[in-house]
């Protein structure tokens, strides 16, 4: 079968996600670089990461999941050799931001119920293996949605405060690095391999359907960061409907 035409319009959606992509690529890049440079004193007191299997360190441990790397030879390189439900040989992405800006050397899911309260306020990873901005994604692979990785990181914020009071919480969630890395698995085994997507969308259409995923996932990151400044009822039932 021969691949479908790109018009115009699948052309400029296309080159949008892949320019949203590539300027994902290049900010980590370069905070990485800038924090290996002076990694001590950092002003970032913590790295929040949602996405995919490109940044999980292990969610998908946790619960069933057909997307499962916690077997050999994945962690053949990493330390102890031993597979810890990353999806590479060594440390990913969120690995190599924490240990960059100086914060610590892992950064471990947020699903590990060995997380103390300093893995907490050091940063955690809501990520899982399999999922996408299209909430089918995720449906397929059995990952964690972004909509349930929102859940997670409204509780997190809970115990972030329960754990070091509501002024100092506000502080460290205002001044944290919040990495969103996911998209791929849309792509590639949604939209191509299945014909849920095909049926209603063009990749231009489907393109823009993610872009819009997208959009609502980071508004609910923001929405979630005032939720410690929210006390009304209506404020907060807001939050919960986005």
């Amino acid at each position: 079968m021969q691949p479908p035409s790109l018009n115009l319009a699948t052309s400029s959606s296309l080159a949008l996600l892949l320019s949203l992509l590539a300027c994902l690529t290049c900010l980590t890049s370069q905070i990485t670089q800038k924090a290996i440079a002076s990694p001590t004193n950092s002003k970032v007191p913590a790295v929040l990461v949602f996405g995919d299997s490109i940044v999980d360190t292990g969610n998908n441990n946790y619960f069933p999941s057909v997307a499962k790397c916690n077997f050999p030879p994945y962690g053949r390189d990493f330390m102890g050799g031993i597979p810890t439900g990353r999806f590479s040989n060594g440390k990913v992405p969120s690995d190599l931001i924490v240990e960059g800006l100086g914060i610590k050397e892992l950064l471990p899911p947020y699903l590990d119920p060995t997380l103390t309260l300093q893995d907490l306020l050091t940063g955690v990873n809501f990520a899982s293996g399999g999922g996408g901005y299209d909430p089918l994604t995720s449906n397929l692979a059995e990952a964690l949605s972004l909509r349930v990785q929102l859940k997670l990181f409204e509780e997190y914020l809970e115990k972030v405060k329960s754990g070091i009071g509501e002024e100092r919480s506000k502080e460290i969630v205002s001044e944290s690095l919040y990495v969103v890395c996911t998209g791929t698995n849309d792509i590639s085994t949604t939209y191509f391999p299945t014909p849920f997507r095909k049926l209603h969308y063009d990749i231009a259409s489907y393109t823009d359907l993610m872009l819009q995923f997208a959009s609502t996932f980071i508004q609910g990151i923001i929405l979630r960061k005032y939720l410690l400044n929210m006390r009304e009822a209506g404020q907060k039932e807001i939050v919960e409907q986005s």
